[in-house]
Formats: C-alpha cells, sequence, structure tokens
C-alpha cells in the first residue's frame, strides 16, 4: 500500500486512489483558508488543490494540464491538482501559500500585476471571510 506523506502525517492508501479523496478522508485537506469552500469540488476547474508532489502519481488529465496553465498556476512550476491526481507509490505532498496554493518561490518572484491583484482581492477576502 503506497504511503501519503502530508502535513506531518502518513496516510495508507491503495493504489489508485485519488489524493483529494484520500486526505478528505482522513480530516486532512488540499485547500488553504477559504478555498476549503470556494472550490470546484473536485472537477478540476478551479486550481485551489494545487499541490507538490514528490513520488509516483497518475499523468497529468487534460483538465489538469488546461488548468494549470493559466494564472495564477503556470505549469512550469510543476504543481499538481490533489482532485486530478491518482497514487500510484509512495509520495510527499505540499501545499503552499495562497489561495490557489501559488506561492512557491518561483511563483513568487514573477511580476504579472493581474496576478498581484487577484491575489491581494483573495487576500482581503479571507481576512474578512476569517475575522466574521
Amino acid at each position: 500500500m503506497p504511503i501519503v506523506k502530508y502535513q506531518g502525517r502518513e496516510i495508507n492508501v491503495v493504489s489508485g486512489t485519488n489524493l483529494k479523496k484520500a486526505l478528505k478522508k482522513t480530516g486532512l485537506s488540499p485547500y488553504n483558508s477559504a478555498s476549503r469552500f470556494l472550490n470546484c469540488k473536485g472537477i478540476g476547474t478551479c486550481g485551489t488543490c494545487a499541490v507538490s508532489i514528490k513520488g509516483k502519481t497518475s499523468v497529468k488529465t487534460s483538465v489538469e494540464k488546461w488548468r494549470l496553465n493559466f494564472p495564477p498556476h503556470n505549469e512550469s512550476d510543476g504543481l499538481r491538482l490533489a482532485c486530478q491526481v491518482k497514487v500510484l507509490g509512495d509520495i510527499s505532498v505540499e501545499k503552499h501559500n495562497g489561495f490557489w496554493g501559488q506561492n512557491i518561490e518561483k511563483t513568487v518572484q514573477r511580476n504579472d500585476s493581474f496576478i498581484h491583484i487577484i491575489q491581494l482581492v483573495f487576500d482581503s477576502l479571507i481576512s474578512f471571510i476569517e475575522n466574521s
């Protein structure tokens, strides 16, 4: 049985298990803050479950490739959508900061004003929701 390492925990899963479902089944989440509620429910269109993965997984689905090719994501960042990934072997998963989990080193250094504006809007929305 493959082992998923995430947020200091190890989860045993059956090979071929969907990563998002495996995390949620054990009380973990591939989402940050308000994206736990504001997401596409696993169809791969919102990009809020983006994570970094090391280990053996399924190849990217066409939906995943499509979604990871427009802001705030960039397919070259190497992120995967937990809702589209099937676990095929032991993996280590990391969730990055940002509403979509997009704030990895390369992404933070990009000079894209549109992404910056969207991040500011969502960060403000998240703060408002968390403080309400």
